[in-house]
């Protein structure tokens, strides 16, 4: 009996030992195969290593290659420089400015061929440019009728940069430049207050043709439709329903300007427009006009200037009888002068907005320069005026009499209403 468990328990430990072992080699195999596999992944990552080195080191070389090729290539054969755009055809340009005919100018520009180059000889000095390496300055020429056609036509600069082969932010402000050049060199020269020897004209001009005296010009206000501001959009709202600024103006009997006033919001009245200018400021102090005084029925008239109803009664600024059921005959025939004689402001600013379209609709003009820009067309207008230039009728498609504010009657001082009452009394025995 103890012979066979000495046996069971020696065959229990040879098996336990048999089983140790097969575990140990299990092991040994185990390390040994992750052993290869690691052998093998640190071969294989090597490789890939190698691989994209050679790749890197072969696209350097391509690319040094290329590189000097260029160099010795644009060292050999130098070409024209095309990094600012693409190369533009001006033929459109080059055939207007060299071929077209006197008539064609006016209808176009406003001007003829010789004033067009008597302008741009006087706005030289401040928009001449230098040639740069990288491209060629745009002419003098090109600049002001770049402008001007703007300014006549109202097309956007889009269709202006295809005709005169510019880019649209070039265009921009290539127009900028000049409405800024007129407003700082011809303003000063074509729209100013008249002289001593200039306001005789004047004066003389307004007798001749409609036998008002004392008339040192016309005044009246029009509206510049603009596009709603983003700011205070609701003092730009008018009551014909469109956003505007207001241009208050003072005209000769020749129809030019002499006294510009532009950019109240268009909600505001004729009167009150007129307080806030200048021209009240000089008027108020006695300096606006000469103390040039004529007797007219015992009474001494001083010059003044012609308004309509919406203004005040002022000793230099004369206004018709309001009219209503006690209104006289004698006092009709004053109002049907005076309208008479103050249509020149109003036809002023038909052949304004007629000849420079920019100012029926200035959709895509900043508030902040619109202005500017009428400004400039006021001195334009002049700038066509002094030189003679026709005005073609058919360019008319404005209204021309408008009033920028409802016709309140705004009582007056007794000094003027006895200036009126006097040239009353003059017209009724005429």
């Amino acid at each position: 009996m103890e012979e066979q468990l000495c046996l069971a328990l020696l065959a229990l430990i040879i098996i336990h030992y048999f089983v140790r072992v097969g575990n140990f080699l299990h092991v040994l195999n185990f390390e040994h195969v992750s052993r290869l596999r690691l052998q093998r992944q640190l071969i294989s990552y090597s490789t890939r290593r190698r691989s994209i080195a050679r790749l890197f080191r072969e696209k350097r070389r391509a690319l040094l290659l290329n590189h000097h090729l260029v160099i010795s290539r644009r060292s050999s054969c130098r070409s024209i420089r095309s990094i600012w755009a693409y190369a533009r055809s001006d033929c459109w340009w080059s055939h207007v400015y060299n071929t077209w005919t006197d008539k064609e100018w006016l209808s176009n520009f406003r001007m003829s061929r010789s004033s067009f180059d008597h302008l741009c000889d006087t706005l030289r000095p401040w928009l001449k440019r230098e040639n740069t390496t990288f491209r060629q300055a745009i002419p003098v020429e090109n600049r002001v009728a770049i402008c001007i056609w703007r300014l006549a036509t109202n097309l956007e600069y889009r269709s202006i940069s295809h005709l005169f082969a510019v880019g649209i932010s070039t265009c921009c402000i290539i127009t900028q430049e000049v409405v800024t050049a007129i407003n700082s060199v011809l303003k000063p020269v074509y729209l100013k207050h008249p002289s001593a020897a200039e306001l005789r004209l004047i004066v003389q001009g307004f007798r001749d043709r409609w036998r008002f005296p004392q008339v040192a010009g016309a005044i009246d206000g029009t509206h510049i439709t603009i596009r709603a501001p983003s700011e205070n959009s609701s003092d730009y709202y008018n009551r014909k329903g469109n956003y505007s600024i207001i241009l208050q103006g003072v005209v000769d009997h020749r129809m030019r300007f002499w006294d510009i006033n532009v950019g109240r919001p268009g909600k505001v009245h004729d009167a009150r427009v007129l307080s806030l200018s200048s021209l009240y400021d000089l008027g108020s102090a006695g300096t606006l006009l000469p103390h040039w005084s004529e007797a007219f029925e015992g009474v001494d008239v001083p010059l003044f200037l012609l308004g309509d109803s919406a203004y005040p009664l002022l000793p230099w600024l004369m206004k018709p009888y309001p009219e209503g059921g006690g209104i006289t005959p004698q006092q009709l025939n004053f109002n049907h002068k005076l309208s008479q004689a103050r249509m020149t402001v109003e036809r002023a600013f038909g052949r304004l907005k007629g000849r420079w379209r920019c100012l029926l609709k200035l959709n895509d003009t900043h508030i902040t320069f619109i202005s500017r820009i009428v400004s400039a067309c006021c001195v334009l207008h002049n700038y066509c005026e002094y030189h003679n230039e026709e005005y073609l009728e058919g360019d008319t498609e404005v209204e021309e009499a408008e009033s920028v504010g409802h016709q309140e009657q705004v009582p007056g001082q007794q000094q003027p209403k006895d200036i009126r009452d006097a040239l009353c009394s003059y017209f009724s025995r005429m």
